[in-house]
């Protein structure tokens, strides 16, 4: 009777399944194009260690990281299984070449399998337990941006889990007794909860079972690491770091019709994990804006069927600092801040923007800079320094500076340029500016959104750039560095660009700078930028400094990629704060250094950084100094000859 009854259900389930995930694949068909295709062999590899390897669950939060990924991978291993009891619906004595009971491959599959089955029992029982007891504070919401979240039942979180637990359950009771009323009841109960687990998951946040791999697969790429300066030609690696320009003829995002494919599979991706709002600065501040918030708000308007007006508020829109933290948490590929900006651009072509948001971008139209001074003031900072710094528009110069806004009109940063002014001029390393002709790079015009600006400054610097001769690029700015390095060379930038980071690492590494008195008793602690850690991979360089000048460094918690945002990313430095009910992410950040015990300095390579964490320190009242990177290793040179024989006349 089951092999005549069962071929039946299955094929309704079956047909349900699809019908159900042709809604779903024609909301794909029916977005706009998105480009995702290149570097396949790259593609691929990720697909495999970030999606089949589950690295980001396992990086993450413990041991629920883990659990995922064995529940994950237990389902792999028991597809062999599921191909085997669905063959024996017509046949019995049907299996998969290999895997008979009787056969030693077949014997090892069945051990597998069950401890297969027994190892995802115990990691659902566990999931159970985080959802019904413990409530984890990221599943439930982080208020007061996810309290639409928080106050959802979550019931069909709990049903799937159920319903996995079944299908382990119906496995566990076939394999030990395939035969008689036990092993038809197994089979039955297995099956069918396959076929129900089926096509619940289209309707469910579980689709990331067959969207998630896909996602990641045809997610942004990270550019690649830079090879040593001048070493090489070197193209720079749009990816992660480059932003899709909008389509012709369409600006920014303003309804969810709007969206790319891959926008949309972002939000059919989307596990609910709340990785990416745990680690988001804009929630911690108390801001309105929760990354996975407004990705169920996309899915929601999508799945409804769309409507008239914005898709997420403004307000929320406008709380992002593009760290792209929740981009790097994610463990299936979500890119919340290409979308973000996407949004803006719509919002800034309306004119919804904060006031000073726009009094900014109208300096940046006439004169070039955020700071709306004159062009011939921006290279003022030099006079501080008793040699010339030549410009690279009337004599040849092995590096052109592109110094960026900060670090030439800021007192602070003003101090931090000359200073590595004055290390580059004693190593004799052949540098030089642009004066005048440099223009802000435009990154943060892009982030906010206004891509006419962004071009306009963009032909302005190759116009300028164009008058120079010069072998390389490298800047102070992470900003300027990520824009020029990863979206110039779409518009004919050839030359590499490197951080000075990169460069001073290099000298050092060469022995053009020498550092023989090492700075030992000084502790120092390192905040990676978000737009040089992240967006550009570059974490070792400023490391391998530090290094060299023998301080002892201390790592914060959040290092590296995982480094925490001082906030002003994104255009949110020309912006009042909003309702803000948390503290600012960069009085969070000094509050985390102050847990490292006694410090000499909080070293930071970034001029934004260090306005904001200048002021931070202040405010927290720490004790330690913040001081640009580049001082450190004056100071070490400085000790060095200090200490140098003095010669003896004759």
């Amino acid at each position: 009777m089951s092999h005549v009854a069962f071929p039946v259900v299955w094929a309704i389930g079956l047909l349900a399944f699809l019908a159900i995930l042709a809604g779903r694949l024609r909301l794909l068909v029916s977005a706009r194009p998105a480009g995702r295709l290149d570097h396949p062999g790259e593609r691929l590899r990720r697909a495999v260690v970030d999606g089949v390897g589950q690295r980001k669950f396992l990086r993450g939060e413990q041991p629920a990281g883990i659990m995922h990924a064995l529940i994950f991978w237990g389902f792999v291993v028991l597809l062999l299984q599921v191909v085997t009891l669905f063959g024996r619906t017509w046949d019995a004595r049907w299996h998969l070449p290999g895997l008979a009971s009787g056969e030693p491959l077949g014997r090892v599959f069945g051990i597998l399998v069950v401890a297969v089955e027994l190892i995802v029992i115990v990691a659902v029982l566990y999931m159970l337990y985080r959802r019904l007891i413990a409530h984890t504070p990221r599943l439930f919401g982080l208020p007061p941006a996810e309290e639409r979240y928080r106050a959802t039942p979550h019931r069909e979180g709990v049903a799937i889990l159920v319903l996995i637990a079944l299908v382990m359950l119906g496995g566990l009771i076939y394999d030990a007794r395939p035969d008689g009323t036990a092993g038809e009841i197994a089979w039955w109960v297995h099956g069918t909860t396959i076929l129900v687990f089926l096509c619940l998951l289209p309707l469910t946040k579980h689709f990331h079972i067959l969207t998630g791999i896909p996602n990641v697969l045809l997610g942004k790429l990270p550019p690649a690491s830079a090879e040593r300066p001048l070493a090489v030609d070197r193209a720079p690696a749009a990816g992660l770091a480059a932003l899709d320009p909008p389509a012709p003829g369409l600006v920014g995002v303003a309804e969810t019709a709007e969206l790319t494919w891959k926008q949309v599979l972002d939000t059919m991706a989307c596990a609910e994990c709340g990785r990416c709002t745990a680690v988001c600065p804009a929630t911690a501040g108390g801001t309105p804006l929760a990354p996975r918030q407004l990705i169920l708000d996309l899915r929601d308007r999508l799945y409804h069927g769309g409507g008239d007006g914005p898709p997420v508020s403004s307000e929320a829109v406008w709380s992002c600092t593009t760290c792209m933290a929740c981009v790097e948490a994610c463990p299936v590929g979500i890119e919340h801040v290409p979308t973000i900006i996407d949004l803006r651009r719509h919002l800034v072509e309306e004119g919804e923007l904060d006031p000073l948001l726009q009094k900014t971008l109208q300096s940046f139209a006439s004169q070039g800079n955020s700071q709306g001074k004159s062009a011939r003031m921006r290279a003022r900072w030099t006079k501080g320094l008793d040699f010339k710094i030549p410009d690279a528009r009337k004599e040849p110069v092995e590096y052109l500076w592109f110094v960026g806004d900060f670090a030439s009109f800021d007192e602070r940063a003003q101090h931090a340029s000359r200073t590595v002014a004055r290390v580059l001029h004693d190593a004799g390393v052949s540098f030089g500016l642009l004066y005048e002709g440099e223009r802000n790079s435009g990154n943060d015009v892009r982030r906010v959104g206004e891509e006419g600006l962004f071009e306009l400054l963009v032909e302005q610097n190759l116009s300028a750039l164009a008058q120079a001769d010069y072998q390389a690029i490298f800047t102070t700015d992470p900003h300027s560095l990520n824009t020029l390095r990863n979206e110039y060379p779409a518009y004919g930038l050839e030359q590499p660009v490197y951080h000075y980071t990169e460069l001073l690492g290099d000298l050092v590494a060469r022995g053009v700078i020498r550092i023989r008195t090492p700075l030992t008793g000084t502790r120092v602690t390192y905040h990676d930028p978000c737009y040089l850690a992240r967006y550009n991979r570059i974490t070792d360089a400023p490391r391998r400094l530090i290094e060299a000048t023998g301080a002892e460094l201390v790592e914060m918690p959040r290092h590296g990629v995982d480094t925490f945002c001082c906030g002003a990313g994104g255009g949110r430095m020309w912006m009042k704060d909003g309702p803000e009910t948390g503290e600012r992410p960069s009085e969070e950040r000094i509050r985390e250094a102050q847990t490292l015990g006694h410090l000499d300095y909080f070293l930071v390579s970034c001029p934004k950084d260090l306005a904001m964490y200048s002021d931070a320190v202040k405010v927290v009242g720490a004790d330690f100094e913040v001081a640009e990177l580049t001082v450190l290793v004056e100071r070490a040179l400085a000790a060095a000859a200090a200490v140098a024989p003095v010669p003896v006349a004759t």
